[in-house]
């Protein structure tokens, strides 16, 4: 399937500073996409506009060229987003999280497809032990298995690498490269450097708000 998300002349001022402005941005199908800069030059902020978790405060956002105000739906119907908190309900167990999530998002699935998507991130053994009891890294492993069980052409991913051993980075680092060359596209910010198996598009904020 053939989408494209835009942004043009994005900004994002923080206290009275320029985090960046006047950034263009476009991703489509096999994009792999990396946002750099050190701690506070708008890595986290940029995803959360992109996402449509934060309001423009300049630019414009289009999905597959419609203004991404009119095409809000379609646009969450393509976007896996997972942000610095893994998003799961401690009293529920890997399997009920999931199960949970897909329910919440309108997504059928199948108890099968969910343990598998758990052992491809290593927690085959953990499926029904309560989130709460899990590590952190666990808790995270959980989250990203998400991005095995939904069919969302679009993943803007917000360091997805925090907490997981080096397992997980492998298993991760396969899933984000299959997806693109499914025809999916990635966004990310991450300290963990990525081995590349296909182009990937370095977007460095660390002087963008001059």
């Amino acid at each position: 399937m053939t989408f494209r998300l835009e942004a043009r002349g994005l900004a994002c001022e923080r206290d009275d500073r320029w985090l960046f402005r006047d950034l263009d941005l476009g991703v489509g199908p096999g994009d792999v996409v990396r946002i750099e800069g050190p701690n506070g030059s708008g890595k986290t902020s940029l995803l959360k506009l992109l996402a449509g978790q934060l309001p423009l405060q300049a630019g414009e956002l289009h999905w597959n060229g419609v203004s991404l105000r009119r095409a809000r739906p379609a646009f969450l119907a393509n976007l896996l987003y997972l942000g610095h908190a893994p998003g799961i309900k401690p009293a529920l167990n890997a399997l009920e999280n999931l199960a949970w999530y897909q329910a919440l998002h309108g997504e059928s699935g199948s108890h099968r497809a969910r343990l598998a998507a758990l052992e491809v991130l290593g927690l085959a053994g953990f499926e029904e032990v309560p989130a709460a009891q899990l590590s952190a890294g666990q808790q995270r492993r959980i989250a990203l298995a998400r991005l095995t069980l939904s069919p969302r052409l679009l993943w803007i991913l917000d360091e997805p690498f925090t907490a997981i051993d080096r397992q997980g980075v492998a298993a991760l680092e396969d899933a984000l490269w299959n997806h693109a060359a499914a025809g999916g596209a990635v966004l990310l910010t991450t300290h963990h450097e990525l081995h590349a198996r296909g182009a990937l598009t370095r977007v460095d904020l660390s002087k963008a708000g001059d």
